[in-house]
């Protein structure tokens, strides 16, 4: 599954408030975490990706990594295509060239990454983790539609809050995984107040943000209807100009036709009176001295 997102609107008000927001999150999510996201071997390696097929296959390595079922590797990797191709377009609604020192899709896959090597030697965290990717990309998924339509500011100030939350809910579950809890422990980490919590808050999130996307859809929509219609009104007028002008024409015509009728009138006369001339038809006046 791929997406091209069109040419985005973007405002520099706009743009120059998303650095301090994802300074904010990466702060966040190192006081949970103890991980530094920008220094993180990972971020290097996903620095130098270009793609979003290079991504996946570096997170796929990853995947690769666990010790795991053939359940949790399919529910791993079913996440990941479609989660990392509606990402690296979301991001790119943001502008990826903006002046971000770490554009926020990249900061999340980071987390992903960092968060499935902190799951390789936990079985019950493998199978929680399964769990929260599956919703984050249910809650996603709403947000498709910015992939065809162009984004104001309100909608990406938006989506840069969706995006922290993502990393916020990734930082958690690396938290409670990394720190060893038990078995049973980690099968409810998907039910836990706080990781639930910021779950619920990215559900309200997309929801909002998906009818906002909607509205936006049906406000571009009856823009271009309306200047379809104005362009079809001036082509029936430049119609109805040409119609103009091709009565007068056929008028010109039918005048040309009658001139020409008249002209060969003449000249048949003329030939009639040189032919009696000739034969002696006619009479011509003569001198007399």
């Amino acid at each position: 599954m791929s997406y091209t997102h069109p040419t985005a609107t973007k405002t520099a008000t706009s743009s120059s408030n998303f650095q301090p927001i994802f300074d904010n999150a990466l702060k966040e999510y190192q006081r949970r975490t103890k991980k530094d996201l920008l220094t993180h071997p990972l971020a290097a390696q996903l620095q130098a990706c270009d793609s979003p097929s290079s991504i996946l296959l570096l997170l796929q390595q990853q995947v690769q990594d666990l010790d795991r079922s053939q359940n949790i590797n399919d529910g791993l990797t079913k996440w990941l295509d479609p989660t990392v191709n509606l990402l690296y377009a979301l991001s790119d609604t943001l502008g990826e060239g903006v002046g971000l020192v770490f554009s926020p899709a990249k900061a999340i896959f980071t987390g992903v990454g960092v968060l499935l090597l902190a799951a390789k030697d936990v079985r019950a965290g493998q199978e929680a983790l399964v769990d929260i990717f599956k919703r984050i990309e249910t809650f996603l998924r709403r947000l498709e539609i910015y992939t065809s339509v162009p984004t104001n500011e309100e909608m990406a100030d938006t989506i840069t809050t969706i995006m922290v939350e993502v990393l916020g809910i990734l930082a958690i579950a690396t938290k409670e995984i990394g720190q060893g809890r038990t078995k049973k422990y980690l099968k409810k980490l998907v039910g836990r107040t706080e990781i639930e919590d910021a779950l619920k808050r990215l559900d309200t999130l997309t929801q909002e943000e998906g009818r906002m996307a909607t509205a936006q859809v049906l406000k571009v929509t009856h823009t271009v209807d309306e200047r379809v219609m104005g362009v079809m009104d001036k082509v029936l007028v430049v119609d109805n100009r040409v119609a103009g002008v091709d009565n007068r024409v056929a008028v010109v015509d039918d005048r040309v036709t009658s001139v020409d009728d008249r002209v060969k009138a003449v000249n048949d006369k003329v030939a009639e009176v040189i032919d009696d001339g000739k034969t002696g038809k006619g009479s011509f006046p003569t001198n007399s001295h």
